[in-house]
């Protein structure tokens, strides 16, 4: 629910940031049993709220599968044509990032009535939970990124996207695997400034959990999810517009030195993931209770 950087960026990029989208489809066939199971890291919910919250969710699924996904569907056009006629540009890519955090603004702005219910639903135990799930998370987000020296957080930051890279442009060219070692290397204490964050996020979202019957509860909570940056302090947006140019600069640099055969083992991949998605029948959306 923090605004990690590399987060807003469109489908396809997205997938590519993070090396997920295998199936995309499957996965998003299968999102109403794998938020849940997400969400239990975090909140034990009693049988009551689990069935309340599997209806609104359904519902929400619905609404993104009808309303969302067509959109996704022509992005993954536009890029699909950028990629073949070698146009991927800086301002091309800004303009998906803009696209990107409307829509993640809009599908806020969709679930925060059904989060805010959830969440005054919750007992004082519950809310306890909570907070130690957070504690939890922290300490091992900080064991996984932090505990390394700088030096080599950056040379796994490299290794990572190197990696995924690999896997929708095919082997990278050595000049190309230089430009992702200098990518990480821009990104410094990105890490450290990212946990940051995710910590304060977490640590204002308890206290806001703290006091949930209070009349400004559901707009402490729409700032939260919704009016995010209202959140971050001065230097994590300084940070996050940092890495963000960085990320889009490695994109446009690679694209521009990528041979025929990676550009053409792109376009399968996006090929791929626009089959995927256009298969999906949307459920309708299920009636009230």
């Amino acid at each position: 629910m923090s605004r990690r950087w590399f987060l807003i960026i469109p489908l396809l990029i997205l997938c590519l940031l993070l090396g997920a989208c295998s199936r995309i489809g499957l996965v998003y066939r299968n999102l109403d049993v794998i938020i849940p199971w997400t969400l239990n890291d975090y909140l034990d919910m009693s049988s009551e709220q689990s069935s309340g919250f599997k209806q609104r969710l359904r519902q929400h699924l619905s609404w993104h599968c009808n309303t969302q996904l067509p959109r996704y569907l022509d992005w993954l056009d536009h890029l699909h044509l950028m990629v073949q006629n070698n146009q991927v540009s800086d301002a091309a890519l800004q303009a998906s990032i803009d696209q990107a955090k409307q829509a993640i603004t809009e599908i806020a702005q969709q679930i925060t009535p059904s989060t805010v219910e959830l969440l005054q639903s919750l007992d004082d135990q519950q809310v306890t939970s909570m907070k130690n799930a957070f504690t939890k998370d922290q300490q091992k987000q900080r064991e996984r990124y932090l505990t390394a020296p700088l030096a080599q957080q950056i040379e796994l930051r490299s290794q990572r996207m190197g990696k995924r890279l690999n896997a929708w442009l095919g082997p990278l060219s050595p000049s190309q695997q230089q430009r992702v070692q200098q990518w990480a290397a821009s990104l410094g204490e990105q890490n450290r400034q990212w946990i940051t964050h995710r910590s304060q996020w977490q640590t204002q979202f308890s206290k806001a959990l703290e006091q949930r019957q209070n009349n400004d509860f559901p707009q402490r909570i729409e700032q939260l999810l919704v009016s995010r940056e209202a959140s971050e302090s001065a230097d994590y947006r300084q940070a996050y517009a940092h890495a963000e140019h960085a990320t889009r600069s490695l994109l446009v640099d690679l694209m521009a030195t990528s041979s025929a055969s990676q550009r053409q083992h792109l376009l399968k991949k996006i090929g791929r993931v626009r089959n995927d998605l256009a298969a999906l029948k949307c459920p309708p959306e299920p009636a009230p209770d």
